[in-house]
């Protein structure tokens, strides 16, 4: 990764440690990573961004790794967490800028195109539905309510936490094997991880995502059509999300299109970097239509 600098930035009363790369005055692409995962997750990405151009900015979102971890689960819907990035594009000195996230970066991606789309230039989603679109699929298909069991374990106090730390966060390790491609994740790849998950309160932070949605975080995100163009990448072979999911996402769109990847998981950009990579490309190269 060339010239990658790091920054501490304040936004919407959090500190949120941010990778930064790409030409100053180039356009501004903010990546979002998802659990449990930190700004490393877009290692394969971010090359290739600022090559083309862009200024390319990657927070560790509020709760992960070296960002700050405010107290409360309140503090964790969907609101705040668009807000944090809300703050950190006005930081960049940008009205707008593309917006890429993947799993819960992907919904906090969906919940501030759908409430402050003037934020978002486009919109490209990696394995992560629609809020809206979980409910109507669920009714449809018994087998997403297995795929989803986790998350009620992920609402349990403190034991979670005791879980994933136990053996050098060795659950956490072999969640990411055992759900991806062979050789998606190095040794020194979950070396990186295990530092991130490392860091003090990282855990109940992460977790805390989870834990909002008792507060009815995925309920602040309208049902209303997204106005910003969508463009959604979907590994095939998701252990967590069926693609019925990726479907039914698309039906909360205007302008929405998706590309189903084969011989790729839930960790897509990881297991298939070369063809994520030309997919955003050819997304972000697309002219807008002329107007009438």
């Amino acid at each position: 990764m060339k010239d990658l600098t790091f920054h501490y930035i304040e936004t919407n009363s959090v500190t949120l440690h941010t990778a930064v790369a790409g030409p100053e005055d180039g356009p501004l692409v903010v990546l979002l990573h998802g659990f449990p995962e930190f700004w490393y997750g877009w290692r394969h990405q971010i090359d290739a961004l600022a090559e083309q151009g862009y200024r390319v900015v990657i927070p560790d979102q509020r709760g992960y790794s070296k960002s700050g971890k405010p107290e409360g689960i309140e503090q964790y819907t969907m609101d705040v967490l668009r807000d944090d990035i809300t703050g950190l594009i006005d930081h960049f000195g940008h009205n707008h800028a593309v917006v890429i996230g993947h799993d819960w970066g992907g919904a906090v991606a969906w919940h501030l195109a759908a409430t402050k789309p003037a934020y978002a230039e486009k919109l490209i989603i990696i394995n992560i539905p629609h809020p809206h679109a979980m409910p109507r699929v669920l009714k449809r298909n018994p087998l997403q309510w297995v795929k989803s069991s986790y998350i009620g374990f992920f609402q349990l106090p403190n034991m979670p936490e005791k879980m994933m730390e136990a053996g050098n966060y060795g659950s956490l390790k072999q969640a990411f094997n055992v759900t991806s491609k062979q050789h998606a994740f190095s040794e020194k790849d979950l070396e990186q991880y295990e530092k991130s998950w490392d860091q003090p309160g990282s855990l109940t932070g992460m977790l805390n995502w989870y834990r909002a949605l008792k507060k009815g975080s995925l309920q602040q995100t309208p049902a209303a059509p997204v106005t910003v163009p969508v463009r959604m990448i979907w590994g095939l072979g998701d252990q967590f999300l069926s693609p019925m999911l990726a479907k039914e996402s698309m039906n909360f769109c205007l302008d929405g299109k998706g590309v189903f990847v084969g011989e790729a998981t839930h960790w897509v950009q990881h297991e298939q970097p070369e063809i994520v990579n030309s997919l955003i490309q050819r997304f972000l190269n697309e002219e807008k239509p002329a107007a009438l």
